[in-house]
């Protein structure tokens, strides 16, 4: 690192800009010196002044990014990162960071000082004061006031498109792709902790032994590990769009079996208990953009706090009992139904409220969705986490599932953020089963008990757990470790997370449903379906370019094809129209710099580009068959292995995880949990409608509802729709829908 002239890790906007704030600190001494009045003169002077700091400063900013990218380097060659090593760099970046304010605060000023000298610019050549008034003469020296001023302006405006960094971090990083993620673990966790610190969670900033920021920042840090490959982050984004535009949604509904009515008549009325538990600003944000403080302050009961003695008195609530207020008025509830709940949030933990519906003879535990940072934070925790005996109780096919293909020493997996909540909410909610059946205090943690027990109030009612997005995830573990209490429990969760290994997701599929919307990307959110989406945006980055062989395109085939070590051609259909764009049968070989990733032409040895970049280890190539619209990747192995450490470029690729087996950077897949009803809109003519309809309704939409399979929903679908689709009305209006149509039909 150190034998690399210092020339070459500069940046070429750092030297523009180093040689910019010299002029302009030169420039505006001269101006200062020349100028024959000093009236004036001294709010000019900051501008040479902060030209100065700005050179000292980035003198310092690149002496912090020597050191930062030194201690993250060396933590990063071991596996674990020792608490001292820990601190050491997080105590070496925020001091990188500090410098980086510094000079942004520094640009702030600068250009304030150019917007000064341009009014004062136009004041000097005001037909009402005398030109001898201007601060450096300007009518004597025009052209080089003109001059001083245009540097003025182009200096900030050129560090502020540029950015604080005056060494390129690549000169130190190369191809490695674990310091990239060690440098970007870094840079999440100091960002979320700072987010969060602004929001009012100071604890989390001082906190220096890992926690679950410290997770999410390390996970958030593994997915940016495309750096190594030399793609940037505005080139991902445009390779997504690409994806986009090349890509075919398949429309998985195709041949699968209607879901019936009974199978949505109860989730479409349970519904509302799970958007009711949305009782912060969020929900009025989506329905009331323009309106919504009024709406919730409505809905919390501000307008009126001497109605606060009427609601229920819940854990974490505020002064006024506003969420149960919130919660209430969205059910058109009595204050008396709402037993317990819970607002409150900390590591893992979820809100929650049990009412008691006795016109439906039934008890609903209502689980929040996303809403807080310290949910966000929940839906981070994306590992796998090891699924003890206590969590699968309600589950009575526990000997089918130990046997289940794919799944080794019947150990089973779920989503970590999600296993701990529902561990949280199951003590929360019922406590030590082994106690009496109906106690007197609910305080005890036993408030199902206390309802649903023999000769308890609510003896013989249903039992309903519900929740949209990460509260449907959440509730379907809660519902797995509460069957065996409640034989007539059901779960039913809106758009939720997948959370479970396919064995328990398919084993809670009499007692669980999971309704999906469309496109919404919550149901497809995990770890594998981002590694995949972010795989397939590179693949169509790189085959949008000219000569279509670039690194990413290597990159991209490791995560889409799955081979062995020993060598092996596997043969996929294409489906993008980038595919059936090159109709020529022909074979991609590669050759990247190691230096700057450039795309040179083949060798004049006559061995391959491949061959050469691996340095004698084989080939690697992509076969396109035009007849049968089919792609294959080939990949070999020759004899020797010598030039390995000399080339960065194969050792960077040879650390890509591989994508058929289980490591620590490669989580398994995790499923939608129970029985699964995807409802998708149809197109349909005017003409099918009677025009009163048309008049009455004022649309055409319609929709359908089918049981699908869960291994539809491992991958992202990149759509204009996919985040509007998880707004929990859309789903509501569509089930509605449904039930309406089939009553007409019948």
């Amino acid at each position: 690192m150190d034998r690399i002239p210092w020339i070459n890790k500069l940046r070429y906007s750092a030297i523009v800009l180093t040689l910019s704030n010299l002029v302009l600190c030169l420039l505006g001494s001269s101006l200062l010196l020349s100028s024959c009045r000093p009236r004036g003169t001294l709010p000019s002077a900051f501008v040479p002044i902060l030209a100065a700091l700005r050179l000292f400063t980035m003198v310092n900013t690149a002496a912090a990014q020597v050191s930062t990218a030194r201690i993250v380097i060396r933590s990063s060659e071991s596996v674990t990162v020792d608490a001292v090593t820990r601190i050491e760099r997080r105590v070496k970046y925020k001091k990188w960071i500090w410098w980086t304010r510094v000079a942004m605060l520094i640009t702030v000023l600068q250009f304030t000082c150019a917007i000064f000298l341009l009014v004062q610019m136009f004041d000097s050549v005001s037909p009402n004061d005398e030109a001898s008034d201007c601060i450096y003469d300007f009518w004597k020296s025009r052209t080089a006031f003109l001059v001083f001023l245009a540097m003025t302006f182009f200096v900030p405006l050129a560090h502020f498109f540029a950015g604080s960094d005056v060494l390129r971090w690549r000169s130190f990083y190369s191809t490695e792709d674990n310091v990239w993620k060690a440098h970007y673990h870094e840079l999440f966790d100091n960002g979320m902790r700072e987010a969060l610190c602004c929001l009012g969670r100071v604890k989390y900033l001082t906190v220096m032994e890992e926690d679950e920021i410290y997770s999410v920042a390390r996970l958030l840090g593994d997915l940016v590990a495309y750096r190594a490959s030399g793609t940037g982050h505005l080139e991902l984004l445009a390779g997504l769009a690409l994806f986009r535009r090349d890509g075919h949604a398949s429309k998985h509904y195709e041949g699968l079996v209607e879901a019936h009515r009974e199978q949505i008549e109860e989730a479409a009325s349970l519904h509302k208990f799970a958007v009711a538990a949305y009782t912060g600003p969020l929900l009025d944000i989506g329905r009331n953009p323009l309106s919504f403080p009024c709406v919730w302050l409505y809905r919390q009961g501000i307008l009126a706090p001497w109605f606060r003695s009427r609601w229920p008195v819940l854990q974490g609530d505020n002064w006024w009992r506003g969420h149960a207020a919130a919660f209430l008025k969205y059910l058109n509830l009595p204050p008396a139904a709402l037993r317990c709940g819970r607002v409150s949030q900390g590591k893992c933990e979820a809100a929650y409220f049990i009412v008691v519906v006795h016109q439906l003879r039934t008890v609903v535990i209502a689980v929040r969705g996303t809403e807080t940072p310290e949910d966000l934070i929940t839906d981070g925790l994306g590992q796998e986490c090891t699924l003890l005996a206590e969590d699968l109780q309600g589950l009575t096919n526990i000997s089918c599932l130990d046997t289940s293909p794919g799944v080794e020493t019947g150990l089973h997996y779920g989503h970590s953020g999600i296993v701990e909540a529902a561990r949280d909410l199951v003590r929360q909610i019922e406590g030590n089963p082994g106690g009496s059946d109906c106690p007197e205090d609910p305080s005890t943690g036993r408030i199902l008990s206390s309802l649903l027990g023999s000769g308890c109030e609510c003896e013989g009612y249903n039992l309903r757990i519900v929740g949209h997005s990460l509260g449907g995830a959440i509730a379907t573990l809660l519902g797995i470790q509460l069957k065996h209490l409640y034989p007539n429990l059901r779960v039913y969760g809106f758009g939720s997370l997948p959370c479970v290994d396919s064995a328990v997701a398919a084993a809670c599929s009499d007692f669980v449903t999971s309704i999906i919307y469309d496109n919404e990307f919550s149901a497809r959110l995990s770890v594998p379906s981002i590694l995949r989406l972010r795989a397939s945006t590179l693949m169509a980055l790189s085959q949008d370019t000219r000569t279509d062989t670039t690194l990413t395109t290597r990159l991209a085939r490791r995560f889409l094809y799955l081979g062995d070590s020993q060598g092996c051609r596997i043969h996929e259909e294409s489906t993008g129209a980038a595919l059936n764009a090159r109709a020529t049968s022909a074979v991609f070989s590669q050759n990247i710099s190691t230096d700057n990733f450039d795309i040179t032409e083949q060798g004049k040895s006559g061995q391959s580009d491949d061959s050469l970049l691996l340095g004698g280890r084989g080939s690697e190539e992509i076969v396109i068959d035009v007849e049968h619209d089919k792609v294959g990747v080939s990949i070999g192995h020759a004899h020797s292995r010598g030039n390995l450490s000399e080339d960065p470029v194969t050792e960077f690729m040879e650390r890509v995880p591989d994508m058929s087996s289980h490591s620590a950077n490669n989580p398994p897949e995790v499923f939608l949990p129970g029985l699964i009803i995807h409802i998708v809109p149809t197109k349909t003519s005017e003409l099918s409608f009677p025009m009163w309809r048309v008049w009455k309704s004022g649309t055409q939409e319609t929709y359908k509802a089918y049981i699908s399979h869960r291994e539809n929903f491992k991958d992202i679908v990149v759509s204009p729709s996919m985040f509007l689709d998880h707004l929990p009305w859309r789903c509501h209006k569509a089930m509605q829908k449904i039930l309406a149509r089939s009553v007409t039909d019948s």
